[in-house]
């Protein structure tokens, strides 16, 4: 079986000593590097995957507010998809600031959520259990968005429960409270979801927003 254009890349990007970086892929679930956007998948990164079960077969095991397994310094980025809101509001700061450790001095984070603001339109509507889109796992409600997926809750997965929510200027209020550098986001209304990048230090706005061009999906930017 042929190995995906990216591995192949990235194998000859080793022979050749070209560094890889790496990124630390954050709730990975299933999901590997090609389901990261497409700014991941150049060849020039690896993938680290963290996971609170085993069963996914994660590179590394925990939940997001102890990540000591993974090393202070030790990643050059940090992808997360839809995890933040599974802690409580008074733990965010705490996740947010491991997320920052493992980060080195030049690395950056690209974190995608719900936007709890464009959710609760929805519920304002009186559209509580309605699907609002179908996903890999079934059809997905406001009720879902809000308080996690009721289906995978029901089946024992309880760390699928949402415990809280952000906004756009909540993230970035957070954000900077776990003391990232800069940070840029955008809401994605026809997802529904929230986009940010953020830096570990200070690099200016108009560098952070070339980040954001190049690590959010095409389709948004």
């Amino acid at each position: 079986m042929t190995a995906p254009v990216w591995l192949r890349t990235r194998q000859w990007l080793r022979r050749v000593g070209t560094v890889v970086k790496k990124v630390l892929h954050v709730g990975c679930g299933t999901a590997t590097i090609e389901r990261m956007p497409e700014g991941f998948q150049d060849g020039s990164w690896t993938e680290s995957r963290y996971d609170i079960s085993p069963d996914c077969n994660p590179d590394f095991v925990g939940d997001m507010l102890d990540m000591s397994a993974v090393p202070d310094g030790s990643m050059d980025a940090l992808y997360s998809s839809h995890n933040v809101e599974h802690v409580f509001f008074h733990e965010v700061p705490q996740m947010l600031r491991e997320f920052r450790r493992v980060l080195k001095d030049d690395g950056f984070c690209v974190i995608t959520c719900p936007d709890i603001q464009e959710i609760a339109r929805f519920m304002a509507e009186g559209q509580l259990d309605d699907p609002l889109y179908h996903s890999p796992i079934g059809p997905i409600s406001p009720l879902d968005i809000m308080y996690g997926h009721s289906a995978s809750i029901e089946r024992g997965r309880v760390y699928m429960a949402h415990k809280t929510g952000f906004s756009l200027k909540l993230l970035a209020k957070r954000l900077g409270q776990a003391g990232f550098g800069q940070y840029h986001g955008m809401r994605n209304r026809p997802g529904r979801d929230l986009w940010f990048v953020a830096t570990k230090n200070e690099v200016g706005q108009e560098m952070v927003k070339r980040i954001f061009e190049k690590y959010i999906p095409s389709e948004l930017t």
